[in-house]
């Protein structure tokens, strides 16, 4: 990777950071690593840790930060995780908060911070194999429980992305070489296959009819720990809002297998 490259991760997260950006970071710093975001007191950090390890799939564990240090020494270490995404989602005693653009004033010495990898990730190698991921895109909750630790439990979130049988091969070959980012899809076709709820996606707008040259794909989701935040009804959880991940200064090919 280029070395001037290496600078759009950082610019981007500059422009998150002075409020010229606020909305979802798809599209932004192609061929850089981005991750799902989950803080808690340091009390809680052991389960969500075993939580995340019993559901590897949708919480693949990039980095986990020291107590009260916002900054991710290992995958950007000139970013702040209080003020570096573009919307943050705050759970207090389990009640979803207002979305936030900073957390500053919410940090305190105990708290730990966990990156996990996310999908949007491989969206530079779709586009270079020629799958689409401008459009046709949503994160949807099911009812597939995940497996619970501690206080921590609750549904699997997915992806959803509607592409034609050619794009589905390809897009199943490429992100299964992104296991660190969901890998390949949990699942292909009838969204009730997994009790996914295309009446009320999370992101991504209204679900219309899917076109006849098309299949649903489902990916497991960063989102998922939002619903275990719910269960635990912890003092207070904070995650990055759906589609408004952390990017890192990590090229996104150093995590592909062979």
């Amino acid at each position: 990777m280029k070395a001037d490259a290496l600078l759009e991760s950082q610019r981007v997260r500059a422009d998150i950071r002075a409020g010229r950006h606020t909305g979802s970071s798809r599209g932004l710093a192609h061929g850089f690593v981005q991750c799902n975001l989950a803080i808690m007191p340091k009390a809680y950090a052991f389960d969500f840790m075993l939580y995340c390890q019993r559901n590897q799939r949708a919480c693949p564990v990039l980095e986990v930060l020291d107590v009260g240090d916002p900054v991710p020494r290992k995958l950007a270490p000139a970013a702040d995780l209080r003020t570096d995404l573009a919307r943050y989602t705050v759970f207090i005693d389990g009640v979803r908060q207002d979305d936030r653009t900073d957390i500053s004033d919410l940090w305190r010495d105990d708290l730990v911070s966990f990156l996990i990898g996310s999908g949007i990730t491989f969206d530079d190698a779709f586009e270079r194999a020629g799958v689409p991921t401008g459009k046709d895109r949503w994160v949807l909750r099911t009812n597939t429980p995940t497996e619970p630790a501690g206080p921590f439990k609750g549904d699997l979130f997915v992806t959803m992305r509607w592409l034609t049988p050619q794009q589905a091969i390809v897009a199943t070959q490429v992100s299964a070489r992104f296991p660190f980012n969901h890998g390949a899809p949990i699942h292909v076709g009838d969204p009730a296959g997994i009790g996914a709820d295309i009446e009320n996606p999370v992101f991504g707008g209204p679900v219309g009819p899917m076109p006849k040259d098309k299949t649903a794909l489902f990916w497991a989701c960063g989102v998922t720990p939002q619903s275990a935040a719910e269960a635990a009804k912890l003092p207070l959880f904070i995650v990055h809002a759906a589609a408004h991940s952390f990017i890192t200064d990590l090229p996104a090919t150093s995590l592909m297998t062979p």
